[in-house]
């Protein structure tokens, strides 16, 4: 039996929780288009964004390391990946929408600049200079909804609504870390921001561990290494094999944090008496979170990988690299603009946006090309 969209609403609505976003009642787009009878309007949006040129783009930008710094670091790309699969696992859980949990993680990173933060800051202070700004959650959305050239009837990709609104209140303790918003986002918003954590706490600690710029014995003494340890040798008995141990020990955490993260969502839920989407979007803090002990101890981590591993000279080397070429290269554009691809001179925009959506857009190896050509050559 072929199901068809309706149908498989009808029965999403009736598993879902009574708090999370439904297909049925949600779907709205900018631009209306007609339902094909096949897929849910959540589903049609992720089919988008991994068949988007952003996306593939993304194997090829930095998340800490370079992508050419070795096959086994993680890229923009696999960490995007990572952060959805935890999206998806923390959605099915707590009874909210698997298909928007998860296209939001898709689509939470199509902004980012080539070199990671670097990349993000160095635009950010060009932009400046012009009265204006830059930011990678902005332009995620921007991409989406401007950027990307698929179809006939309208730019970018006419996104829902309730992707969209993921995409913009995305944070984390990298990203809008003191941004407010009126009305706050739903759960499979919320729940994203925290996969993105997990995944990026876990993946620089196996990336750190990988380069040797962090050690086990410096990991040993953080009380969330340890607890996990703890755990992964209490399943496993004594791990001999140093890669393995790394491994099962960061599947511990991951686990708890995953496993800690639902039983004080669920905590929550009951105590602010969560019956539906907009009791979720009028409460002022997230429900989706952390409990006070997980969060005293990722918060320790996350200090620790930052003055152990993202401040190191050999990372510290590369972002300052990265910064310095897309300067360079966004001066140049704007001095020789006819440098720039033709399909860029018919935009009614300013130049210095022209620039900066071109730049935000580029890999790692595309702005090294680019600035051997214009710079070096």
């Amino acid at each position: 039996m072929i199901r068809s969209s309706s149908s498989l609403a009808l029965k999403e609505a009736k598993n879902l929780a009574t708090y999370a976003v439904k297909s049925l009642k949600g779907g709205k787009r900018r631009f209306h288009e007609k339902d094909d009878g096949n897929r849910l309007c959540f589903q049609k949006d992720k089919e988008r964004i991994i068949h988007s040129k952003a996306f593939r783009r993304l194997d090829n930008k930095t998340q800490v390391f370079g992508a050419d710094s070795g096959d086994h670091y993680r890229t923009r790309l696999t960490h995007t990946l990572e952060v959805a699969q935890i999206s998806r696992d923390l959605a099915r859980r707590l009874g909210l929408n698997e298909d928007l949990a998860e296209t939001i993680a898709l689509a939470h990173d199509l902004g980012h600049s080539p070199f990671g933060h670097a990349g993000e800051d160095a635009l950010n202070r060009i932009m400046k200079r012009y009265g204006g700004h830059f930011e990678h959650n902005e332009q995620s959305r921007r991409v989406v909804e401007v950027l990307e050239k698929s179809y006939p009837e309208f730019a970018g990709l006419n996104l829902t609504m309730e992707v969209l609104d993921g995409l913009i209140k995305h944070q984390t303790s990298w990203d809008q870390v003191d941004k407010k918003f009126e009305i706050s986002a739903h759960l499979e918003a919320q729940i994203v921001n925290i996969a993105d954590e997990i995944a990026y706490t876990n993946h620089d600690i196996d990336d750190g561990l990988r380069s040797g710029l962090i050690t086990l014995n410096q990991l040993s003494k953080r009380r969330l290494w340890k607890v996990a340890l703890a755990a992964a040798q209490r399943k496993h008995g004594k791990i001999k094999d140093e890669d393995v141990l790394i491994s099962r020990t960061i599947s511990a955490i991951i686990s708890m944090m995953i496993g800690d993260l639902c039983m004080q969502t669920n905590k929550n839920i009951r105590i602010f008496k969560i019956k539906s989407v907009n009791d979720v979007r009028k409460q002022k803090k997230a429900i989706a979170c952390f409990s006070m002990a997980m969060q005293k101890m990722v918060k320790e981590m996350r200090i620790f990988l930052y003055k152990n591993f993202y401040m190191q000279k050999e990372i510290a080397k590369m972002t300052k690299r990265g910064e310095r070429m897309i300067e360079r290269v966004f001066s140049n554009y704007m001095k020789n603009s006819e440098k720039l691809p033709k399909k860029f001179f018919n935009k009614r925009e300013p130049l210095q946006v022209i620039v900066k959506d071109y730049i935000a857009g580029m890999t790692d190896n595309f702005l090294l090309k680019e600035y051997e050509k214009l710079i070096i050559r």
